[in-house]
């Protein structure tokens, strides 16, 4: 299958091209800015990207990719640093500028012959660099420039290096998916045959090669991502496999009810249930670090996965839902971006477990894994269902675990949930929750002073999660939830809306 390589020299975003990429059906892997010519030579890709980075470019130690890429004759194109690093390279200089650019800005197209093809004379593109090129290469011309950039996109079509400031992979910038599929099909000629159904053609032949006759253990939420590892591993290995669903006690409210349906009545896969609340909130009484949450649930979800292999078992692999965000965000993508937070599948898993680990969803996107879903005949209910973290509650109760804020969280999301339904906007956003932590306020119900909780909802829109923007609802709606929550929900008496974007906020508070 084609390929298109993309390096990372350390943005947070360089996932998103792989993103993009994909979305033009051609496979794309993520790799380190330094990985030599010749492992990259081995695997062949049609194309290879430079992802931006926060160094510059001539500062002391900045990264710099093995020079010998260059003389591979593969296509390149190198994004804000990645530009940088090809200006730098040919002999072009780059500076510090005086006016730095950030956000949206006018892009003046001059020639869209190649990269810029169907792209018309300009487009708004996003910005965020300090840096630019004071002097373009020899043999490379100005493609667009911008009113502070002058040389805004530069190739050199003779070897088919192809530089640019900004950034198409954020959805700030119009058309970047057309710019980035310019490159990878008209520029580096890679076939598009990434899809779904060829994706779970080879994943179940890869799993039946890797598993052989063994036994699966696969662990499971109800969560679309376990949802599809279980379905695409039992059509891999059918009986081979057993799934297990822990309840941890920081569910969504009903949540282990409707998941014990699920898996028996619509996808008939044999379902393990433990019921391990009272261990999990043992070990958590008193922790208020977040991180520290999120490890004691991985060590503690790893500890009954154990046991339920010596009784259930034996068993020889533990499948998990991994996906690719989940990789990247955890600090363990193949570039150096910084850690952002711990996913308990990824970093809670300690060393003593004695299951091996298969994760086919690994190198996949939400919205890849929803595709997928659909295509195994996952129930068009839980494709929509919005995501919810693997430690749960434990992330949108803020602080301490008590028995009456994680009441109060599952309470007011549900009214959250019900209320974005009844309004339609359910189906339109991302994610939708309420959080609650030790902030306290005054209210008053019926004639009596109350000093309760604040609770704070939080809707979004999103593409893979990675990036997201607050969802501005109706005033009327949001006083609809703040109204059901402050009268129906025992001990709240403010109700908050978050307007914070992502970045530089997340999704989930904790």
């Amino acid at each position: 299958m084609d390929k298109i390589v993309v390096l990372d020299f350390g943005s947070q975003y360089s996932h998103l091209i792989c993103r993009r990429i994909r979305e033009a059906n051609v496979y794309c892997e993520l790799l380190p800015y330094d990985t030599p010519a010749k492992v990259i030579k081995e695997m062949n890709p049609k194309g290879i990207i430079f992802s931006g980075g926060p160094a510059s470019v001539y500062a002391k130690g900045a990264p710099k990719p093995d020079k010998k890429l260059f003389e591979m004759g593969k296509p390149i194109l190198g994004i804000c640093y990645g530009h940088q690093v090809l200006v730098n390279n040919f002999g072009g200089s780059v500076r510090r500028q005086a006016s730095r650019e950030y956000g949206r800005a006018g892009l003046k197209i001059d020639d869209n012959s190649d990269l810029f093809k169907d792209l018309g004379t300009g487009i708004n593109c996003w910005m965020s660099h300090g840096d630019a090129a004071e002097k373009v290469p020899e043999g490379f011309q100005v493609l667009a420039h911008t009113d502070n950039s002058s040389s805004a996109a530069i190739g050199n079509r003779e070897k088919k290096f192809y530089g640019i400031q900004f950034h198409p992979e954020v959805v700030h910038t119009e058309r970047g998916v057309q710019l980035l599929k310019n490159f990878a099909q008209e520029i580096s000629g890679a076939k598009p045959e990434w899809d779904m159904q060829s994706f779970i053609e080879t994943t179940v032949k890869e799993v039946r090669e890797k598993v052989g006759k063994d036994h699966v253990l696969a662990a499971v939420s109800g969560g679309i991502d376990s949802t599809t590892v279980a379905a695409l591993l039992n059509k891999a290995i059918g009986k081979q496999l057993s799934c297990v669903f822990i309840n941890h006690g920081l569910l969504r409210q009903d949540e282990e009810k409707e998941v014990v349906k699920l898996f028996k009545e619509h996808l008939g896969i044999n379902l393990i249930y433990v019921d391990a609340e009272k261990r999990f909130l043992a070990r958590l009484k008193g922790v208020s670090d977040p991180e520290k949450k999120r490890k004691i649930i991985g060590d503690q979800f790893a500890k009954e996965f154990v046991t339920v292999a010596k009784k259930h078992g034996p068993f020889q692999w533990l499948a998990q839902g991994t996906l690719y965000p989940d990789v990247i965000e955890s600090g363990v993508s193949k570039g150096p971006a910084a850690v952002i937070k711990t996913h308990h599948n990824v970093g809670g898993l300690p060393k003593w477990l004695k299951l091996k680990i298969i994760e086919p969803l690994r190198y996949l996107y939400k919205d890849e894994v929803r595709k997928v879903a659909g295509l195994l005949g996952v129930p068009n209910e839980l494709l929509k269902r919005h995501p919810f973290p693997g430690p749960g509650l434990a992330v949108r109760v803020i602080g301490v675990l008590t028995p009456d804020k994680v009441r109060i969280a599952k309470q007011a999301s549900k009214i959250v949930e019900d209320e974005l339904k009844a309004a339609g906007y359910y189906d339109k956003v991302w994610q939708a929750y309420a959080a609650v932590g030790d902030d306290r306020a005054v209210g008053v119900l019926g004639d009596e002073r109350v000093y309760g909780h604040v609770v704070m909802v939080r809707v979004v829109e999103s593409i893979d999660a990675m990036t997201a923007d607050w969802t501005r609802l109706p005033y009327d709606l949001l006083e609809k939830i703040s109204n059901r929550i402050t009268n129906e929900v025992d001990g709240a008496t403010w109700v908050t809306y978050a307007v914070s974007s992502k970045p530089p906020a997340t999704i989930e508070p904790q």
